[in-house]
């Protein structure tokens, strides 16, 4: 089961076995997880997400 990186809460997956959310990568080339409420609240902006990773 995948969580979000930032809430730590659980994040669904449908039965194709994909997030209910997205995967950000950060300068590293390193996949994060964020549940779709993060996604929303941030905006959509990838700057912000990977600051409050």
């Amino acid at each position: 089961m995948a969580k979000c990186e930032i809430c730590k809460k659980k994040i669904e997956v449908t039965f194709l076995k994909k997030i209910l959310g997205t995967y950000i990568k950060d300068s590293k080339g390193k996949k994060h997880t964020i549940c779709s409420s993060c996604q929303k609240s941030l905006g959509n902006d990838k700057d912000k997400a990977l600051e409050k990773l």
